[in-house]
């Protein structure tokens, strides 16, 4: 059986989102100021496509994916499905303010939010991907 298609789509956005993170952090770290600002307006808008398409997929689907695994997999499942769902809903006017204040020239109040923002925008990309994997790809591992 193949997983749905926008559930794939979406985690294909995630993943895309997570390795465009990766290196517009490398960019910044080396000082290309241009690359860093294309890359992060990149992986906003693939973040951005996501939340539309996730919205739409609950909107349109019937029934919700329930995680099939048993045990300690179940567990860790939804130690990793809550903080990702919280922290994904948490850093979205995070992430717009950053780029706002980047835009502006606001360099320091964007780097005072971006510290802390980075390395959890980065985190729920990478645990959407995993949520994905564990529902549809390795439902009963």
């Amino acid at each position: 059986m193949h997983p749905p298609l926008l559930p794939t789509i979406n985690a294909s956005l995630n993943a895309t989102a997570g390795i465009l993170l990766i290196f517009g952090g490398i960019a910044i770290k080396n000082k290309q100021v241009e690359a860093h600002k294309k890359i992060m307006i990149s992986a906003f808008y693939c973040s951005a496509l996501f939340l539309c398409c996730y919205l739409y997929y609950h909107l349109t689907s019937r029934g919700i994916s329930h995680y099939q695994g048993k045990g300690i997999l179940r567990i860790i499942y939804f130690l990793v499905l809550i903080p990702h769902t919280l922290l994904a809903v948490t850093i979205v006017p995070f992430i717009i303010m950053a780029i706002r204040y980047a835009l502006r020239g606001e360099i320091d109040k964007h780097t005072r939010i971006t510290r802390k923002l980075y390395p959890t925008w980065l985190y729920v990309s990478v645990t959407g991907v995993v949520v994905y994997l564990m529902l549809y790809i390795f439902p009963q591992v």
